[in-house]
């Protein structure tokens, strides 16, 4: 009997500890797993693209806040003769701007991908479409 009593007390010890942990970050569905909450991440703020930006042959992009968020001003001239102003709308690392009728994007890239000799090897430049594309070093804001 001594032995069955022995063994029922080391039973009951290793019974004993502490509770597992049952807490989560998340609520419990109909069938018993954890349903975690996602946080979405924060969002990237929008480049600052405001500043000159060079082009080759007179080609030149100005780029200027406006007073309300993710608007902007391009003044631009984009080949030797035709220049204007555009209304630009910030999406993501983009600027969308209408531009004789036809909606155009800014995208940033690097000079190899204007297309234009000039601005290969360049690592700071948006490019509208392959052959217009404008570039800087860092000194234009």
């Amino acid at each position: 009997m001594k032995p069955l009593a022995l063994l029922a007390a080391v039973a009951l010890t290793a019974c004993s500890g502490p509770a597992p942990d049952t807490s989560s970050d998340g609520t419990m569905t109909s069938v018993g797993s954890v349903e975690r909450k996602l946080v979405p991440p924060k969002p990237k703020p929008a480049p600052d693209y405001t500043g000159r930006w060079i082009g080759v042959e007179g080609m030149v992009l100005d780029i200027t806040r406006t007073t309300t968020p993710g608007r902007y001003t391009l003044a631009m001239q984009w080949d030797l003769d035709n220049k204007g102003t555009f209304d630009g709308i910030a999406s993501g690392d983009t600027i969308t701007f209408d531009r004789g009728g036809i909606r155009e994007t800014l995208r940033p890239t690097n000079g190899d991908a204007t297309g234009l000799k000039y601005l290969f090897g360049k690592t700071d430049c948006l490019t509208v479409k392959p052959g217009e594309g404008y570039c800087r070093d860092g000194l234009s804001r």
